[in-house]
């Protein structure tokens, strides 16, 4: 016996092939779904993950600059007390320069020359005097260039002739001169007078 079907077949599978389409559809967009929603909530933790090491570090740099402005405080407070240590030792030393100055003086003028007047404005001796003859000037200023490290750069401001009374009748004539010079600290002296300064110097 021969079977006829009469039914419409082709639209038949035609449909099924529609709803297996769908359904594959359906379940891709749903993995589609679960897999977006698995790589957000794996970027939620790594940026909730990031944002607490930003916080950490925040609060680090915040101790550092912490640090750092009493650091600078210290700076500050250390060269404060350089400053004033050296002041202290600039006045420590200032204190012996008159002494060296008077005692150099007595061993650097030559004979035939003294000072008539002798005046300090800072490190700078201005001195005004007599000589016999322009040769002791002249002595005078090589002794105060090389023979002295309490002295540096003599400079002759003038020098005239002029005459000195000895007596109602003795006239003699001599060299009137007004130089200045440098008053130096010597490295030697000055560690010499902080060693004599010191406890159980001699």
């Amino acid at each position: 016996m021969i079977l006829i079907n009469l039914l419409p077949h082709r639209e038949a599978a035609r449909k099924r092939r529609r709803e297996t389409f769908q359904l594959v559809m359906g379940l891709s967009a749903l993995a589609g779904l679960a897999i977006a929603g698995l790589i957000y909530l794996w970027l939620q933790s790594q940026i909730t993950e990031q944002q607490g090491r930003n916080d950490l570090l925040r609060s680090e740099i915040k101790v550092l600059e912490g640090q750092i402005k009493e650091i600078a405080s210290i700076e500050e407070e250390i060269t404060a007390l350089q400053a004033r240590q050296k002041a202290v030792e600039d006045l420590q030393a200032d204190r012996n320069l008159p002494v060296h100055l008077l005692s150099e003086l007595v061993v650097q003028l030559p004979d035939g020359v003294y000072v008539t007047s002798l005046k300090q404005v800072d490190e700078v001796v201005t001195m005004q005097g007599m000589a016999q003859s322009n040769e002791r000037v002249s002595e005078m200023l090589r002794n105060l260039s090389e023979n002295t490290p309490w002295f540096s750069k003599p400079e002759l401001v003038e020098i005239v002739a002029a005459n000195v009374a000895l007596t109602p009748r003795d006239q003699r004539r001599v060299a009137s001169f007004n130089l200045r010079f440098r008053l130096t600290r010597s490295t030697s002296s000055t560690d010499a007078d902080k060693a004599g300064a010191a406890p159980g110097g001699k």
